[in-house]
């Protein structure tokens, strides 16, 4: 979840290029931030003195959001790592901050994941190590430390080793030691050079022209280069200014990268005009969704997979669940065939009755959901098939898929996925068409949705969504209803509205109301309704007169207005489209609520982008 980032290489600015890095991936974790850079010492006494040290590491490091900090009180460096942290292990603080020191302040460290065996590890050096945080980071940099002098004292013996080569051989041998998903980067005064390691959370090399790379995200590395190698699990990379060495944690071999040419634009990543990027990324949606009905490539091939084989299982984790969920629908109404769903976290739980035969589509938006790929992993060891429904090419599912589809939504950075999951809902939409007898008439409603979006995000439309806002917003509770199809709806849209704005809110399947939900209605509780043109309407509208007969405040979402309603928001029908223009509307209540109460929808409290530690 963290995101980490490094740099080496000529140029005399690496903390502004650092802090630069850490601002693009920090929608991966907010709760502090931190910069570790070497000061060079050009004089021969000092050298000699401090174990020919290439000069000193010197660490600025804050609680809370970057937000307009600088580094200006960092000297001009050509070597530094950086790292945004989602605290897992210590609460959040500067002490807990990452980088972390080695008690020579020769080697410096940051880190993405969990180490489960911190405790036993830490026990083991406590004696000869001053431990100045409460996290597993700081455990993993004295043991890389012990390993460090272990093997420096040999090599001053034999003189076989070079002092990048004896960084390499620590970081390998404390790497192996490391139980559970973790990246790290680890920079050394000594031999100025970076190693990084990963097993589980996602590492990318990015090569320049003498300067080279480390990120967490490939994106975070547009502005400085197009060629990135995505590092596999136990993988070991050894980075200096003019070379790249790729080896295996549990090997003694190399491996030659073969470096991808990334196709994203400065552009692609950035905000523009909008206030934060949740909003753009809703604007984007309409030529999200037109792309993908114009762009067809790969779809039937991946439907003739899903219709051949023996029992397809959808597995997504948050936003992608929902998606998941709709899938079922999805499949049944437009293709007349039965696909299975399950939460990622939980399908691990299920997998006895998964074959050869079998199927496992797994959809996310990053590609690298520790739960999903963990579910990925335990299927593809009874032989099933994986495919996948990804945004990031390159991502650990995009790669470990037999077959995959991209999600082509482009970059998303808000913490609160919108477009990502829009576009599930197209592509889904699109592959179950192309299992249809009425294929022209389903992507025909796919076009409508784009021209239902266009008015949704109309000004006029809009200030109505505005105004229910000033009604609602100091509500503690709001309750969202559907059926079929608008059901996962209804779960997203309670989801954006938890995510955004920190109001409890929770969706419901509209038949449910009477075993037991309709208890939690008073007078003026705000109930969001979903009411499609489809053969739910009437009972979704019983449900409603329900609630309405019970003092809620009704909010219809649908093609019509009806008098029970005490507010209305209109959702073009655009068939079993519709899905896409009511969801963007729950979407657009979601961000403005959290607006109107002042806060960043970008980067809500306690939530981070990419879910990569269990």
């Amino acid at each position: 979840m963290c995101g980490i980032f490094g740099y080496i290489g000529k140029r005399n600015d690496a903390p502004s290029i650092i802090l630069a890095g850490l601002r693009s991936l920090e929608y991966r974790g907010y709760d502090s931030w931190g910069i570790a850079s070497l000061y060079k010492k050009s004089s021969a006494s000092w050298r000699i003195k401090n174990k020919n040290y290439l000069g000193k590491i010197l660490v600025k490091k804050k609680a809370g959001k970057i937000g307009d900090a600088n580094v200006n009180d960092l000297p001009q460096s050509s070597f530094a790592i950086g790292h945004t942290r989602w605290a897992t292990h210590g609460g959040v603080s500067d002490s807990n901050a990452h980088p972390h020191l080695d008690c020579g302040g020769q080697l410096a460290i940051i880190h993405n994941g969990i180490i489960e065996n911190y405790d036993e590890i830490k026990k083991e050096l406590a004696n000869n190590h001053k431990f100045f945080s409460v996290t597993d980071t700081e455990v993993a940099i004295h043991l890389i430390e012990e390993n460090y002098e272990k093997l420096r004292t040999k090599n001053i013996e034999h003189r076989k080793t070079k002092q990048k080569d004896i960084l390499f051989e620590a970081v390998k041998k404390s790497f192996k030691r490391l139980k559970g998903l973790n990246a790290i980067i680890v920079m050394d005064a000594a031999s100025g050079s970076l190693v990084a390691a990963k097993n589980g959370s996602p590492l990318v090399v990015g090569k320049g022209s003498g300067e080279n790379f480390l990120a967490s995200d490939a994106h975070a590395l547009v502005p400085y280069t197009k060629e990135v190698y995505f590092m596999e699990d136990d993988e070991l990379a050894l980075i200096r200014t003019d070379n790249i060495y790729i080896g295996k944690v549990y090997e003694d071999s190399k491996k030659i990268p073969v470096f991808s040419k990334l196709t994203l634009k400065a552009q692609d990543v950035d905000k523009g005009n909008y206030a934060h990027y949740m909003l753009k990324e809703i604007y984007d949606q309409p030529d999200v969704i037109r792309k993908i009905v114009e762009g067809n490539s790969g779809t039937a091939q991946f439907a003739r997979l899903i219709d051949k084989s023996f029992g397809t299982y959808m597995v997504g984790c948050g936003t992608a669940a929902y998606a998941c969920l709709a899938g079922t629908y999805i499949f049944s109404k437009v293709a007349k065939k039965h696909l299975n769903w399950a939460v990622g976290s939980e399908f691990g739980y299920i997998t006895d009755f998964i074959t050869p035969k079998s199927l496992i589509f797994a959809l996310s938006q990053s590609g690298e959901t520790i739960d999903v790929l963990e579910a990925v992993k335990a299927a593809k060891l009874k032989g099933a098939k994986i495919g996948s429904l990804v945004n990031v090419e390159g991502s650990t599912l995009f790669r470990i898929s037999d077959f995959k589809l991209l999600l082509d939504a482009g970059v998303e950075k808000a913490v609160v996925s919108t477009k990502a999951f829009t576009a599930k809902l197209a592509k889904l939409i699109m592959l179950a068409s192309s299992l249809s007898n009425d294929r022209d008439e389903v992507v025909s409603m796919l076009k409508k949705s784009v021209i239902a979006l266009q008015q949704i995000l109309t000004e006029k439309n809009l200030k109505l969504i505005r105004n229910l806002v000033e009604i609602v917003v100091k509500k503690q509770h709001i309750y969202v209803i559907g059926r079929g199809l608008s059901y996962p709806v209804a779960l997203e849209t309670a989801l954006k509205i938890k995510e955004a704005s920190y109001i409890h809110a929770e969706g419901f399947a509209a038949g449910e109301l009477k075993h037991g939900v309709i208890a939690l209605v008073e007078e003026g509780t705000p109930c969001i309704a979903f009411l499609p043109n489809d053969e739910t309407y009437s009972a979704t509208l019983a449900g409603v007169m329900e609630i309405k007969a019970r003092g809620g405040f009704i909010i219809g979402i649908s093609f019509k207005n009806q008098d029970i309603f005490d507010y209305f928001l209109p959702v073009p029908d655009c068939g079993v489209a519709t899905i896409i223009p009511a969801t963007v509307t729950g979407q657009l209540l979601g961000y403005f609520l959290a607006v109107t109460k002042g806060l960043d929808p970008d980067m809500p409290r306690n939530l981070a982008k990419s879910v990569t530690v269990k």
